[in-house]
């Protein structure tokens, strides 16, 4: 196995798919572990997740034994904070050996200089949703909510998603993968100090090259389509796609 062989994906939403594939993806989680030295998942691996002091949120047990023994193997795992669990911390760096990033993050991923990010706030447009985040981030906000019994924490968050509900792409998901990508290319081009961003959220796998050089790559989910992007050192990435029905 080389040294410089990444696996990236992102959007699973546990909880909130089937559990076929649920289990679809533990199995790519362990033939990533097997062939790759690295596991990057960007963001939204929970359709929900909170990290209370003494509870943890039922129907991930597999999932987070997993990681840990995939941890405890050597194999580094990065976690980024999605707009659907971004209220993660020490649990995932102390309980599990995870690398948690809350936020956006610049990482040398198999020899390219990487902007890695789930990709919710970013690009032109949703200023609204930039001001919750905000608030949904903070520190007061964690703590009213951990007040909140979890059983009716995850009530709220229930109702909250759209992902079960969700099929072919709408106007509004393929105009927010146009934006996001005009955003990447031109920061690609604007910074040459990168040569990859990677992003998720959309939940549409794609792959561009910017006037640059660089590449934008966004991971797309596995709601619809189960992609996952390889990178290897000294090579182009790879963008794998199976879709799947909605789950």
């Amino acid at each position: 196995m080389s040294n410089a062989v990444v696996y990236v994906t992102s959007d699973i939403h546990l909880g909130a798919v089937s559990r076929e594939s649920t289990t679809a993806f533990l199995r790519w989680l362990e033939d990533a572990a097997a062939n790759a030295s690295r596991i990057v998942l960007n963001g939204d691996l929970f359709d929900y997740w909170f990290e209370y002091r003494r509870v943890i949120p039922r129907g991930y047990t597999r999932t987070l034994g997993l990681l840990a023994r995939i941890s405890d193997a050597g194999v580094r795992v990065d976690l980024t904070g999605g707009n659907h669990d971004g209220w993660g911390g020490t649990y995932f760096r102390e309980e599990l050996g995870l690398h948690y990033h809350p936020d956006p993050v610049r990482l040398d991923l198999a020899g390219h200089r990487t902007f890695l990010a789930h990709g919710d706030g970013l690009g032109p447009g949703d200023l609204g949703y930039r001001a919750l985040r905000v608030f949904l981030r903070s520190a007061p906000f964690h703590q009213l909510f951990r007040w909140i019994h979890p059983d009716v924490g995850g009530w709220i968050a229930d109702r909250a998603s759209a992902t079960s509900g969700r099929g072919a792409p709408s106007r509004r998901e393929l105009a927010r993968s146009e934006r996001l990508a005009r955003w990447a290319l031109a920061e690609l081009d604007r910074d040459t100090s990168l040569d990859l961003i990677l992003l998720g959220h959309t939940h549409l796998p794609r792959m561009d090259r910017a006037e640059s050089g660089g590449w934008y790559v966004n991971s797309g989910d596995w709601v619809r389509h189960r992609s996952w992007v390889e990178l290897r050192e000294g090579e182009a990435p790879v963008l794998h796609e199976h879709d799947t029905p909605t789950g």
